[in-house]
């Protein structure tokens, strides 16, 4: 057999915490090594938070676990400073992310290839035949290699757990299954992994069609999202040249209103300006006549008097104008009615429709209503 110089180096079986080989080493609930010294006063200046943490990986531990001397690698250690020691490996043998890592190793890690349910570690290729050679004719139980060791063994009997109860649903192992779960339905922990397996495929169908259903549901509503606002767009646009064409509509009405005031107004004030002019021109005809009649009654000459009495005294002709009476309730009081009228009735007619579009707006739902869905889990 090949010497253990020939197979590991110094950094492996050393102390992270002084750095030097390993001296009465303990193995921490992590798995980690150190010497017993070393750790101690690492965790005694942790006693007052009462949580006691492992220098390279940082798991936390409370209580502060007991610390006993891991007689393994004390031995390892003895033998490897008798036979020397020699580079490391290449660096396919280091452990990785997915890799069971070897539990003695210090430093970098190897890949572990088997665990032992006895020791409660996990070995490289090395370590493995350094714990064979440290336990002749003992007979530790090795499995292949796996993570959380710990987490598979039982905490009553410290053995594997290999049977699954169906009455308490827990993982047992033998001693358990004539111990407190005498009389209750197990299984071998592979058969129940089958029968979960086939629940866990239904469950994983049943999520897999549901991801289906409820992307086709996204794709769905952004499209609806997408449509929504194109038709909101479009109809906001449409309303504002329907209503920008009503404006100017009616900005043409009142144009035209306007027009036919203005239009009579000049109607009426050329006719009454006609008149005016025409009775301002019968008062001047009429105060020369008073003037000339006031003039003659005054005269002494009675042959004047007599010829130019005839004259002066005789009637209007026919080009004087008749009586006029102007009407007192002329004014443009009637269209400024109808008008107000109108706008009233515009108004009215634009709140009934307002009400109308707004109850078409609100009724719009991009949600059809349905029945709630949720997903059945298997029994």
């Amino acid at each position: 057999m090949a010497q253990a110089g020939d197979l590991l180096d110094q950094d492996q079986f050393s102390c992270s915490i002084c750095l030097d080989l390993l001296k009465d080493p303990v193995t921490i609930p992590c798995g980690h090594s150190y010497c017993m010294g070393c750790i101690k006063d690492c965790w005694d200046q942790n006693d007052h938070t009462g949580v006691y943490s492992c220098p390279q990986c940082r798991q936390t531990f409370t209580p502060r676990p007991v610390l006993g001397r891991n007689i393994i690698v004390a031995q390892m250690v003895e033998k490897l400073k008798k036979t020397g020691l020699q580079a490391a490996p290449p660096a396919h043998c280091y452990a990785g992310p997915g890799d069971v890592a070897c539990d003695v190793c210090t430093g970098r890690k190897l890949k572990a290839i088997k665990s032992c349910l006895v020791c409660l570690a996990s070995y490289c290729e090395t370590h493995l035949k350094l714990h064979d050679e440290l336990n002749p004719g003992k007979r530790h139980k090795l499995i292949d290699a796996t993570g959380n060791l710990q987490e598979k063994i039982c905490s009553h009997h410290y053995k594997l757990l290999e049977i699954y109860c169906r009455t308490d649903q827990q993982c047992i192992c033998y001693p358990c299954l004539m111990d407190k779960h005498k009389g209750h339905d197990t299984v071998s922990a592979s058969a129940e992994r089958t029968e979960k397996q086939k629940q866990l495929g239904e469950t994983q169908r049943k999520s897999q069609q549901r991801i289906q259903e409820r992307e086709k549901e996204l794709q769905d509503l952004r499209q609806a999202v997408q449509s929504l606002t194109r038709s909101a767009q479009a109809a906001v646009e449409d309303s504002e040249r329907i209503f920008t064409e009503l404006i100017r509509s009616i900005e043409r009405r009142r144009s035209e209103v306007k027009k036919l005031i203005r239009d009579q107004e000049k109607a009426l004030v050329s006719q009454a300006e006609g008149l005016l002019e025409r009775l301002e021109q019968e008062i001047a005809e009429l105060r020369r006549r008073d003037t000339e009649l006031e003039q003659l009654s005054h005269t002494e000459d009675h042959i004047h008097f007599l010829q130019s009495c005839q004259s002066v005294c005789a009637p209007p002709g026919p080009g004087d104008l008749p009586s006029i009476t102007v009407n007192p309730h002329l004014s443009f009081e009637a269209v400024k009615k109808s008008v107000s009228q109108l706008k009233e009735r515009l108004e009215d007619i634009c709140k009934g429709e307002l009400v109308k579009i707004s109850k078409t707006v609100k009724e719009g739902n991009i949600l059809k209503t349905a029945e709630p869905r949720t997903l059945k889990q298997p029994s």
